[in-house]
């Protein structure tokens, strides 16, 4: 029954995200068990050594062993086609885990400039300390990131769709210039999930998640993950995780296993009421301009079709009135949750500026376009009609 239901790798991802990864116990359970313990016990000290050693494969202690994570990290490689998944506490511990495992004193990044401020924080002022630098470069120009590699470039980090403005990058590209380096590129893949884009498919080294997002859908708990080779997460990202222990813990590895069970339906659902919303603003006078990459007006538009099955459930719009008309509309809310997370059934706005970038310098903000009217969408599954009502108010 066990191999039944590891048997899951030609099925297509709705499949994937309710069955793979599951190992029933002797108990023969349908939904998967959470397994709250801290240690396993064993038959012998022989079987403790080698337990511990590695050899025997046993669970051992849940930072870094434990079965609910396991099927967690199991199920989410098979959506993303990846040999092996390391699960974190967040996804900031997952780009950390990630910097600090593969990177040493005198190693150089270059990354986007259109990625989330915690990111911006970590590579630009938390690894210098360390002696890591970062280059931060246009997400969309390719040539800016093959101007800015060195001889010790390590790794091209990226999200795309970017943070908040939905810029899109070309992994493809970006990955051939990675290659020609001899640097890993590792893309942030948050926004799309595997739903929806599949960055390891398009030449990507490495796959970062913020499991706190889509994968859970519903604003719960936190969580993080680092998907690709073995030789990269298991043999070298793995270890840092058991020995600094940035660890996921089973409850929450348990309540992204129920979201990733209706992750397809979802995103896609999602993504299709963001395209109308994203329709609908652009038509309204008090909005400058709209960021979506399924709109034909996106910058990127014909790219994001090309490596996206859709656009995506995270908007941006830029309000004509500055600061002013973007808290007004904000304010003027009913519905919508005002709240810096996104990802969840439940849509949720925020101001950019002064929330989730607002801690990063001006300089950042403007080198990302972050401006002082960007307001940021994401898009749930309430009624549409509904939303538009809700936003309405404010931008009268």
């Amino acid at each position: 029954m066990a191999e039944k239901d590891r048997k899951t790798k030609r099925y297509r991802v709705a499949t994937q995200g309710v069955r793979a990864g599951q190992v029933r116990t002797q108990f023969r359970e349908h939904s998967e068990p959470i397994f709250l313990t801290s240690s396993f016990v064993f038959e012998s000290a022989e079987q403790a050594a080698a337990g511990f050693s590695g050899d025997s494969g046993d669970y051992v202690y849940s930072r870094f062993t434990n079965p609910t994570v396991a099927t967690f990290q199991e199920r989410l490689a098979a959506l993303e086609g990846a040999e092996a998944c390391v699960a974190t506490a967040s996804g900031m511990s997952a780009i950390l885990s990630t910097a600090l495992a593969l990177l040493r004193s005198g190693d150089h990044i270059v990354c986007s400039t259109a990625v989330f401020g915690a990111t911006v924080q970590l590579f630009g002022t938390i690894l210098p300390r360390f002696g890591v630098e970062t280059t931060f470069v246009s997400p969309t120009r390719n040539e800016d990131w093959k101007k800015a590699l060195r001889k010790t470039t390590k790794l091209l980090f990226l999200e795309t769709p970017s943070n908040p403005l939905t810029e899109i990058s070309d992994i493809a590209g970006l990955a051939r210039i990675a290659k020609a380096a001899g640097a890993l590129l590792v893309v942030d893949n948050a926004f799309c999930t595997p739903a929806l884009q599949k960055p390891l498919e398009l030449g990507a080294d490495l796959v970062i998640h913020s499991a706190t997002k889509y994968l859970d859908g519903q604003g719960r708990v936190l969580g993080g993950a680092v998907l690709g080779p073995r030789k990269i997460v298991t043999d070298q990202v793995f270890p840092f995780l058991r020995t600094a222990g940035p660890s996921l813990s089973p409850f929450n590895a348990w309540v992204i296993l129920k979201g990733l069970e209706t992750l397809e339906l979802r995103v896609r659902a999602q993504s299709a009421s963001a395209l109308e919303m994203a329709a609908w603003l652009e038509k309204q006078p008090g909005v400058a301009r709209v960021f979506y990459p399924g709109l034909p007006s996106h910058p990127q538009h014909a790219l994001a079709m090309k490596q996206q099955q859709a656009g995506g459930a995270v908007l941006s719009f830029e309000l004509k009135g500055g600061k002013k008309a973007a808290w007004r509309l904000i304010d003027s809310t009913e519905l919508v949750s005002i709240t810096g997370n996104l990802g969840d059934v439940k849509t949720t706005i925020t101001h950019p500026a002064s929330t989730t970038h607002g801690r990063i310098s001006a300089e950042a903000r403007a080198a990302a376009v972050v401006t002082d009217g960007l307001v940021r969408l994401s898009v749930g599954l309430e009624a549409v009609e509904d939303l538009k009502e809700d936003l309405a108010r404010g931008l009268a």
